[in-house]
């Protein structure tokens, strides 16, 4: 089989890749990456030079570049993780979600019709759907209600591939993720954030009252998940995908201050996001039903993987925190 990957070298994409590579000895792999702050070559250490594999640098939205590139290889699919992804970015600057998420989402589409690749699989996000309540999970049929211009832009996307299946037959299917977390998270998300932060004993910034609950998925779990819809997904259909592991900010936080041996007089609590939403909760139960798919790890098992392969690979924190990060930081929290 040969796929090709878009966003292969940010977090979810690169762990994706690494994935495919080491356990299916004959899948193919073209990643294009425009490699902007959060894509990072260094994520592909080991594999850069595999056999099975070809980094591109590109954009998405480059319609002549894709075609080519399908010409050349002859995909039979396409598994679309490249998108703009933060949401407190987003709310500084929408334009670049937009540009990205769902143009180039629509250039890809087009370019999968017209060279007729046989399956598309658009990775997106629970937040399409909105929030909840203190009860209740996202299922495939909860109503898609974003509220952030990321959430929007994601669900605008996947508006559009499910119109290419419904209009023009195109062989799709939509994944709708929780919270990811695991190695090689550009920490501007929160669990690499607050990581960093700790080692360094810098205050950890906490939105509100950190009271704020999510349904936290290991990547590697994501990854596995995202492969059973690629080999065995029925067209058209979304499937969920969730850790079950619901935690408010505040308890993951204190998970990490306690593996880390820091005070939780280090924690912040800063002015919150704007439409902050209060619960993200999965029902995987339609993926572990069809694809007999389930998560590998807990929680507590996952997130101490995570903070152990951080304090093993402090480089790889300390560059991609250098330079455009420091800008960042400064403007997201410094007046908070």
């Amino acid at each position: 089989m040969k796929i090709l990957v878009t966003g292969g070298a940010g977090f979810i994409g690169s762990n994706f890749v690494r994935m495919v590579l080491s356990e299916h000895k004959d899948i193919h792999v073209v990643n294009i990456d425009k490699l902007t702050y959060a894509g990072n070559l260094e994520n592909l250490q080991g594999f850069l030079e595999h056999p099975n594999h070809r980094f591109v640098r590109g954009d998405i939205c480059d319609g002549s570049l894709i075609a080519r590139l399908i010409d050349e290889h002859k995909f039979d699919a396409i598994v679309n993780f490249a998108a703009e992804s933060h949401v407190d970015r987003s709310l500084v600057d929408a334009d670049v979600f937009i540009e990205t998420n769902v143009k180039g989402t629509l250039t890809l589409l087009k370019a999968a019709l017209d060279k007729k690749v046989p399956r598309f699989i658009q990775v997106s996000t629970d937040e399409v759907y909105g929030s909840l309540g203190p009860q209740g999970l996202f299922t495939e049929l909860s109503p898609i209600q974003p509220n952030s211009p990321y959430s929007a832009s994601k669900a605008s996307s996947d508006h559009l591939v499910r119109a290419f299946g419904h209009s023009f037959g195109l062989n799709t299917n939509i994944t709708r993720c929780s919270n990811n977390y695991g190695e090689y998270q550009f920490p501007e998300k929160m669990i690499p954030l607050m990581i960093h932060n700790a080692l360094n004993d810098k205050p950890l910034p906490v939105y509100g009252d950190g009271l704020y609950v999510r349904d936290w998925l290991y990547v590697y779990d994501h990854c596995t998940a995202i492969w059973k819809v690629l080999t065995a997904g029925r067209p058209g259909e979304v499937y969920n995908i969730g850790g079950n592991n619901e935690k408010t900010n505040l308890e993951v936080v204190g998970l990490i201050l306690d593996r880390l041996k820091k005070p939780k007089t280090l924690i912040r609590h800063v002015t919150d996001r704007p439409g902050h939403d209060r619960r993200y909760a999965i029902d995987s139960g339609k993926t572990m039903r069809e694809l007999g798919w389930k998560p590998s790890v807990t929680f507590e098992q996952g997130i101490l993987k995570t903070i152990d392969w951080y304090l093993a690979n402090a480089a790889w924190l300390n560059h991609v925190v250098s330079g455009q990060y420091q800008s960042y930081y400064q403007s997201m929290y410094a007046n908070r």
